[in-house]
């Protein structure tokens, strides 16, 4: 039996391009992992409840403040999806590689996951700690592949922004899971179903 040897794993950068679908996945779902775990884990060591965190809130206000900052985001992304040139919106090709071929339930899947993990981690435990301004820089520092451009960036640090308002506003993390999932949904159907016309 072979021994592993930890000095010869090289770690390399790689585009998007060079990654098959199931790698693809793996990453994705690693990073969300890691990232609730994150964000979990800083959360108690707040000295807060996590199960109180995620308790499901009274009244119907946070799904008015969810759905409506949802709908304005899309229609904020997809204007400038129509006025501004398509490089200047470019990143990296991961949006279009993730929802292109991807059947609806699993964007669906792809959408909740993302909005849990990363809602947790920002708005439950960075938020708490530094508040929502630079809780948006670092949303928008972690979404690297906008970083290149600077209206994407500009775009994603907004959005960062409203979810910290609505989570303030509204008192529940789950507005802005609401609005991120519908967000991620309803954007990466666009993606499927515009590739699906293309062909």
């Amino acid at each position: 039996m072979r021994k592993f040897d930890i000095r010869k794993l090289k770690v390399r950068q790689v585009s998007v391009d060079q990654l098959n679908d199931k790698m693809l996945l793996v990453n994705l779902y690693a990073t969300q992992a890691i990232t609730f775990i994150i964000g979990l884990l800083w959360v108690i060591l707040q000295g807060r409840n996590a199960i109180n965190l995620f308790a499901i809130p009274h009244g119907l206000e946070f799904l008015y403040g969810g759905l409506g900052l949802a709908a304005a985001v899309v229609l904020i992304d997809v204007s400038v999806s129509r006025w501004v040139p398509e490089d200047a919106m470019e990143d990296g090709g991961v949006n279009d590689r993730l929802f292109r071929a991807r059947p609806v339930w699993h964007i669906a899947v792809i959408a909740a996951v993302v909005s849990i993990c990363e809602e947790l981690l920002f708005r439950g435990a960075v938020q708490h700690a530094f508040g929502p301004y630079w809780t948006s820089i670092l949303f928008a520092a972690i979404h690297v592949r906008y970083l290149r451009h600077w209206v994407p960036t500009g775009m994603v640090f907004g959005i960062s922004y409203g979810l910290g308002w609505l989570m303030d506003w509204s008192g529940t993390i789950w507005a802005p899971i609401l609005t991120h999932f519908l967000v991620d949904l309803i954007m990466g159907l666009i993606i499927r179903f515009r590739r699906e016309e293309q062909s």
